[in-house]
Parts: structure tokens; sequence; C-alpha cells
């Protein structure tokens, strides 16, 4: 039996998330994400109730916010360093440089490092790329709130944070990922929760993981107006190409993410975002792919809004996979923190079935 992907193999019993991938349920320490969003929970809030039981701030926002406030404070020094080494690189790739500056001890709490981290070298890393200065973070501000105005400098409005707060929410978790699961082998060799972060980023980097809200904004780009859609997307499934925003390795069904964010970015941009066309477009691939692959069911994932939602907050796309690791960073923390509670390293089997030297005669 082939164990390519690992899929069914669990490597891990959490308490963090649980992903229902036959009924589209995710479920966040006990919560519905749908309950979470609808009821206003910020990013500080969803990393309190990760990191309940396993950090001395879990279970306390506020808390977690100050803490996070200080951490971004924190950051904001490591950038004279950091700006220079940018070139002509990508947001992810200096990140890592970024998270690799981090020591791995000191008298503020890894995670609080490692995520606080990741809004203020972004921001100031999508402006260095468009010759402005970095603007120094607000402690007092939330992660949401604090990023956006350090991308722009100027405050945003309270639509704009809510609406990047239910982001961030909504990709904080997502059971055992491909990042998600680096981070915790990582962990398991007790190489520290900076390393582990940096080795879950590197994992999120690869197209298959992170890279898609993107290429949806660009297919919707490509199609262009309601008349090509059907032509669009039946040419592209005939020549093999990939719907963007459809179909999930775990989900037989929508992605519940997708609904959660669909009325999010409904909300934004005044009514005057993109959102009636994504819908038809989301219509009519449903359509064809159930048209042309009957046996296989291809729905809406997380990508199809989360692009409609970073589109309308105005950061760039090459920035997406970015602010996918600032909300996703808080998954990464708990999952360390809750395998290093083990105190067992992950050391799964390979099977050999290259050749074998030949016998001594």
């Amino acid at each position: 039996m082939k164990a390519a992907g690992l899929d069914g193999v669990v490597a891990a019993e959490t308490v963090l998330s649980m992903v229902d991938g036959e009924a589209g349920r995710l479920v966040i320490r006990g919560h519905e994400l749908r309950d979470l969003v609808a009821s206003g929970t910020t990013f500080e809030d969803v990393a309190a109730l990760l990191w309940d039981g396993f950090a001395a701030e879990g279970g306390n926002p506020a808390v977690v916010r100050h803490g996070l406030g200080s951490a971004r404070s924190r950051a904001w020094a490591l950038l004279p360093q950091l700006l220079p080494a940018a070139g002509t690189l990508g947001p992810v790739e200096v990140l890592r440089i970024g998270l690799g500056m981090l020591p791995d001890d000191d008298a503020l709490p890894a995670h609080l490092r490692a995520v606080g981290a990741l809004p203020v070298m972004t921001a100031a890393l999508l402006r260095h790329a468009a010759g402005k200065a970095p603007v120094e973070p607000d402690p007092s501000l939330g992660t949401a709130a604090d990023f956006l105005r350090m991308l722009r400098g100027v405050p945003a409005s309270a639509s704009e944070v809510a609406a990047l707060d239910a982001y961030l929410v909504t990709v904080a978790d997502h059971g055992m990922n491909a990042s998600t699961f680096t981070a915790r082998v990582i962990a398991s060799t007790q190489a520290g929760l900076v390393s582990a972060v940096l080795g879950g980023l590197c994992a999120l980097k690869g197209p298959l993981h992170g890279g898609a809200p993107g290429p949806v904004l660009d297919m919707l780009d490509d199609i262009g107006s309601e008349a090509n859609i059907m032509p669009w997307l039946r040419s592209a499934i005939d020549r093999g190409q990939r719907l963007m925003g459809f179909g999930h390795r775990i989900y037989r069904v929508r992605d519940p993410r997708a609904d959660v964010l669909k009325p999010v970015a409904a909300r934004l941009a005044g009514g005057r975002n993109r959102i009636a066309f994504a819908e038809q477009v989301e219509q009519a691939a449903i359509a064809v792919l159930a048209e042309r692959q009957p046996n296989r069911r291809l729905d809406t994932n997380v990508e199809f809004y989360t692009a409609l939602v970073l589109e309308a907050l105005q950061l760039p796309r090459a920035a997406f996979t970015a602010v996918f690791a600032i909300g996703r960073s808080a998954g990464w923390c708990a999952h360390v923190m809750e395998q290093e509670q083990t105190g067992r390293i992950i050391r799964p089997q390979s099977r050999y079935v290259g050749p074998l030297p030949a016998e001594a005669a």
C-alpha cells in the first residue's frame, strides 16, 4: 500500500481544531468557525483561545493583545537590518530572513515574538517595495488595525479592520495541514518555536498550500466579462488547467471558510467590489466542473473569497501568502506548544522500494 501524501494517517491528537471534510465543518477549540466570525471574534481573541492551556497569555485576549503589541515594537527595531536585505526578493522570502533574526531565547515569549513580527515585517516590506518609509507600529492597537495602518500610513476604517480580523480568524488554524505538520515535526525535535514557525512559513510558500488566492484574481481578470465566463471555463478545463479557488484535499463539500468570507467580501469597498461577477463565475465553475468531472465533487474553497477580501482591502497580490501567514501563525504556535508537551520526536517509517545489492556468491 502506498503512503503518498499520508492520506488517512493520524499524526497527532489535538484539542485545537477539527476539520470535517464530509460535513463541511471547521471547529476551533469547541466553537464553529462561523459562530466565531459572526460574533466579531478578533485575531487576539482566537489566539487567546488557541493558546489556552499552553501559554501564560492563553485564555486572556487583553493580555495577548498587549503582548503582541510589545512584540511588534520589538520587531520594529529589526527593520534597519532586514530592509537592506530585501533586494528583489518576494515578501515571503524576506520574511524567512526576518524570522531567522529572532533569537530563540528572550524575555518576551517566543510565540508572541514570532506572531508579532510578521505584520510589522510584511507591512514594512510592502512599503519598501513601493519606495516608501516604514510606519512604526502602535502597540495599543490590535493586530488587524495596526497592520493596515502600518501598510497605508493612515488608520483603516472600522469595517476594514473587522474584515481583516474575520480573515485572520478564518485561517488561524485548520487541522494537520502541510505547514502545521511541518511546524510540529520541527517542534518535536526541540528546535524551538521560532524555528518551527519558520518551517511552517516555508511550507506555506508552496503554491499547492498557500499560494492560490492571487491566481484567483488572475482568473477573474482573464475571464473579464459575463459573456466570456462559460467559454473561458470550458476552454480552461479542456486544456487541463486547474480552476483556482475550487476543490480541496479534505473537503468533499463546500469549504465552510468560503461561506464565512463571502459576506465579508460583499460588505467591503462600498459595494464597488466585483462580488456579483465573482458569484457568476463561481456558479458557472461549479456547474462546468460537475458536467466535466461528474464523479468528483469540486466545490468552492477558501481561496476564492479570500482573494476578493484581500483585494477589497487593497492588498497587493504578491503579499497574499504573507498575510495568510500572519493569521496562520497563531495556529502554528498553538500546535508547536501542544507538540512540545508530548516530548516525543515525530519519526515515521518509510518502505524501501529500490534495488537490493546482489547477494554474495
